[in-house]
């Protein structure tokens, strides 16, 4: 990370006065830029991670006013958001910590090191683990929609590429015996149509990287310029 980059945290605390603490030491931290979003209780904080994609990691007191920190964890894995989540407890307890990683979450610290470099490190760990765990996964889902298109071009070029090939004959055997100006341009643009097919075809024969980009919508297409 460097200065000029900006991690966004969901700061899930009924504390005004910790929450402040936070704030203000996570805005010393000077080899990134920290800034702090506050909710007070686990509802508003399902909330505002539900409308904000930018919240890069989520900084939750395990004690909280109606849900507990589990609790929350489990709905935010239940409604399918993967935003790491660091909770903050006010001892270190094995079993707590047993329990918090079965359900995923990053780390947990005691509220005592918050004034330590140790808040702002642990963030930015958990954040560049999440970045390094989301590129891992796109580069798998890429691999496999690779080998699947593979796959689709194998059988494309099966069935299309002997009509193609009688087609190409047959142009190249008409255009010997053809004389008429409009005949010949015709059998011209046919023959350059052919050819371009059989060049895309080849291009898609030796694809080895998913070139998938976005097309209109909802739609995408296989890029082969």
């Amino acid at each position: 990370m460097t200065p000029d980059q900006r991690i966004l945290v969901l700061l899930v605390e009924d504390n005004a006065d910790f929450a402040k603490l936070v704030k203000l030491y996570l805005d010393k931290y000077d080899e990134a830029k920290i800034e702090v979003i506050w909710k007070q209780n686990g509802s508003e904080g399902i909330f505002e991670v539900e409308r904000n994609h930018d919240i890069d990691v989520i900084l939750m007191d395990y004690f909280l006013p109606g849900m507990n920190g589990l609790e929350i964890t489990k709905s935010l894995k239940e409604k399918n958001i993967d935003v790491p989540v660091i909770f903050l407890t006010v001892n270190k307890d094995m079993n707590l910590a047993v329990e918090v990683m079965k359900l995923g979450v990053e780390d947990y610290l005691v509220k005592e090191e918050i004034s330590t470099p140790i808040l702002p490190k642990t963030i930015m760990s958990v954040v560049e683990k999440a970045k390094f765990r989301k590129e891992v996964e796109e580069l798998e889902i890429r691999q496999k929609r690779l080998e699947a298109m593979q796959e689709l071009i194998v059988g494309i070029t099966q069935e299309i590429g002997a009509p193609l090939n009688t087609m190409r004959e047959v142009v190249e055997t008409l255009s010997e015996k053809e004389t008429s100006e409009k005949g010949v341009k015709y059998l011209a643009i046919i023959k350059d149509n052919v050819h371009r097919i059989e060049t895309k075809l080849e291009k898609l024969n030796n694809l080895k990287e998913d070139k998938t980009v976005q097309y209109i919508k909802d739609i995408k297409m296989i890029d082969l310029s």
